[in-house]
């Protein structure tokens, strides 16, 4: 039961008493698909998400069948009559609505059922972590339609790799969750009835963990990612250890752990 809950038409937010907040795309008579209102609403709860000290991680699921078939249609028709200044505008929207994501200081888990088209393979490749159905695809379908993946492409690069993005920025085929799961955008795949267990066990396993040791070590992996191991990057990850070392949860991990005890923060135990 969540204790805390918000509506909108098409995303519906909760937050239970464990701190675990879910965003859930709820238009499902148009798969899930997204257009400039949907992207606002989104981008303003990730940004409260990031502000609440009381969520400890994020679900980011969708109702119905499919996961989200990427941009609403009417959407993109508007966008044809666009000006060049009035398109630019529209995608940088979209822009930071996925930095917004991408840069959550807690940890996101995104839930994907059925189909994730175009920018939802976006939203899934933001997300720290996917459980997908093996019901569910995959499909980076722009170029199709004559424009090209281009404001998720450094997130879904990051996720796949440029030698797979090659290959399905171009064909804009289909690929199953399987396949997600080889290329690195999917990490469990699991069957529909056993997906919400295994989404379960991702998030009792993270709840576990130190809340700031976790916040610490997405930042790292941005600051560190291609960055030569220099004197300087030796420097200032020294300098994250001995923070942590020093700081209340890190006395309190440490402890715990000679003491053989539950550290304070951890609610359940992972199994």
């Amino acid at each position: 039961m969540s204790n805390s809950a918000a509506v909108s038409n098409s995303v519906v937010f909760e937050l239970d008493q464990r701190g675990v907040a879910t965003v859930t795309l709820n238009n499902p008579e148009k798969h899930n698909a997204f257009d400039d209102v949907i992207i606002a609403q989104l981008t303003a709860m990730f940004a409260q998400i990031n502000q609440d000290q009381n969520v400890k991680l994020m679900v980011l699921a969708a109702n119905g069948k499919n996961f989200s078939a990427g941009g609403d249609l009417n959407w993109m028709k508007r966008m044809v009559n666009f000006s060049y200044e009035e398109n630019l505008a529209d995608a940088k929207k979209l822009a930071v609505m996925l930095q917004t994501l991408n840069t959550l200081c807690v940890p996101t888990i995104a839930r994907v059922q059925g189909a994730a088209y175009g920018g939802a393979v976006g939203l899934a490749s933001c997300c720290d972590m996917v459980v997908a159905s093996d019901t569910a695809s995959f499909c980076l379908s722009e170029v199709k339609v004559g424009i090209a993946p281009a404001t998720i492409s450094p997130y879904v690069i990051a996720a796949i790799g440029a030698r797979a993005s090659r290959r399905y920025f171009l064909t804009a085929e289909r690929f199953s969750a399987d396949i997600a799961r080889s290329l690195g955008l999917v990490s469990e795949v699991t069957s529909p009835e056993q997906l919400d267990v295994i989404l379960e066990k991702f998030i009792v396993r993270l709840l576990a963990n130190s809340p700031n040791a976790i916040k610490i070590s997405k930042q790292l992996i941005g600051q560190v990612e291609h960055r030569n191991i220099d004197q300087q990057l030796m420097h200032e990850t020294s300098d994250v250890i001995a923070r942590l070392r020093a700081s209340e949860q890190g006395q309190e991990g440490l402890s715990a752990f000679f003491e053989k005890r539950s550290p304070s923060w951890q609610q359940s135990s992972p199994e």
